[in-house]
């Protein structure tokens, strides 16, 4: 390996190949935080795991060692930071993530400020470090890889709040927002008819998403709990799926099991 090697750590065409349209596969992780997770994703056939710290109490430092279990290893991994603030995003990007998902993104201003975060000057704001992790350790080109590791990033804005939805249009417009990814149950609470994924007015909203992204030349992104949800969500046009809830299926194949024992 030479020293400017783009090192070994996941695949750096992923964010590539889903902006010129690639369906992509892969899991969103809540509660296995585990080093065996990434090579169990990789044999189910997922291509990229995204860990989530919204939600979990999942932390900087083992969030660092779960990007390194995916070193080597042919799946891209990402987290959902908490909240569009620069220190979660531009740290979890120095700690190794190609990409990273913000939830609640209610305004083209607030899109416009993730990208900024996750790009290096010119085009952004985000403070330079190398040598670490996102180099994979290596002493790497800087001018040459700025560039290179603001193309491989993926930045993905959750829509899941009927504010969200109002500026739709705004944000599939951001530059540098390459994934509209819909809430479901969020968007469902904040319209007013929580968990009502049946009701005409949410499967509107469900499809709106996908199509704004398809106008925008944007990717449209999902968590699917069953093969119902994946059917549906590509029927209307998503082509980022994620299989979720990691503890929801591990609890279920567990379940089935042990009831065939008793």
């Amino acid at each position: 390996m030479t020293p400017h090697s783009p090192g070994p750590l996941a695949p750096d065409s992923l964010a590539s190949r889903i902006r010129e349209g690639y369906a992509a596969r892969g899991a969103m992780i809540f509660e296995c935080f585990s080093p065996g997770i990434a090579p169990i994703l990789v044999n189910a056939g997922a291509e990229f795991v995204i860990f989530d710290m919204e939600h979990t109490g999942l932390g900087f430092e083992q969030l660092k060692w779960l990007n390194a279990t995916c070193r080597g290893l042919p799946i891209t991994p990402m987290v959902r930071v908490p909240r569009n603030q620069y220190t979660y995003i531009a740290r979890a990007l120095d700690l190794g993530s190609r990409g990273i998902m913000v939830p609640m993104v209610e305004s083209a201003r607030e899109a416009a400020s993730i990208v900024e975060s996750c790009w290096y000057p010119p085009k952004g704001r985000r403070g330079a470090a190398f040598g670490f992790a996102q180099c994979d350790y290596l002493n790497t080109d800087v001018v040459a890889s700025m560039p290179r590791y603001n193309q491989r990033t993926l930045i993905i804005a959750q829509i899941e709040t009927e504010r969200g939805l109002a500026e739709l249009d705004a944000i599939a417009a951001t530059p540098g927002i390459d994934v509209l990814w819909l809430g479901h149950f969020d968007l469902s609470n904040f319209m007013g008819i929580p968990a009502e994924f049946a009701s005409p007015a949410f499967d509107a909203a469900f499809r709106s998403v996908a199509q704004k992204a398809r106008e925008h030349g944007k990717a449209a992104g999902f968590m699917a709990s069953t093969q119902d949800w994946v059917q549906r969500a590509r029927q209307a046009g998503y082509h980022v799926i994620a299989a979720g809830t990691d503890s929801a299926l591990l609890q279920d194949g567990f379940s089935g099991l042990i009831r065939s024992i008793r």
